[in-house]
């Protein structure tokens, strides 16, 4: 219905949520075809990263109202530079990996208030590789590559010992959430 006007621009806010994969496939199928037939443009909003992938030439991913990681989809995909992309692409099952789907992989804690959020980073109370000044340093988002940035004290030359952060621990199963 979306498409029904010949709009420019459609944007679908988890146009994928709590469907079949048949007819996920087939509204991803219309989505493509509107976008190379008739040249409109789409923003999908979705927690669903492999949908985002398959479809989204780019991704900005956002925590807290914050957005904290940009760039080309594959790219983000295979090498996520922000802690909480990494942990958003490890909390959905690999295929074929029956111990992936029995325990996915989330984060500790809860998501902070957006109303009383601090001058540091907003993901750092739950951030595994959180640093002293994490807390308190104002996090923008910094180049990361060819159109990429991410807003991670991890990424500037000028914390050398964050760059080589170990990656994101695996939460137990027990009392983790996504």
């Amino acid at each position: 219905m979306g498409g029904a006007c010949r709009p420019n621009l459609i944007i679908a806010d988890e146009p994928t949520t709590a469907l079949d994969v048949m007819v996920q496939a087939q509204i991803l199928d219309l989505l493509s075809d509107l976008v190379r037939d008739e040249g409109i443009g789409v923003i999908m909003i979705s927690h669903d990263l492999s949908v985002l992938g398959q479809m989204c030439d780019r991704l900005a991913v956002m925590y807290a109202g914050e957005l904290v990681e940009s760039g080309p989809s594959q790219q983000l995909l295979d090498d996520p530079k922000h802690p909480y992309t990494r942990a958003l692409s490890r909390a959905f099952p690999t295929i074929g990996d029956p111990a992936s789907r029995m325990a996915p992989a989330g984060l500790p804690g809860d998501p902070p208030d957006p109303a009383a959020l601090g001058t540091g980073c907003p993901f750092a109370a739950r951030c595994p590789d959180l640093h002293e000044v994490c807390d308190s340093t104002p996090v923008e988002l910094w180049p990361t590559g060819t159109g990429r940035q991410s807003a991670c004290l991890r990424v500037l030359p000028a914390f050398p010992n964050l760059s080589t952060a170990p990656p994101v621990p695996e939460p137990s199963a027990e009392g983790a959430r996504s």
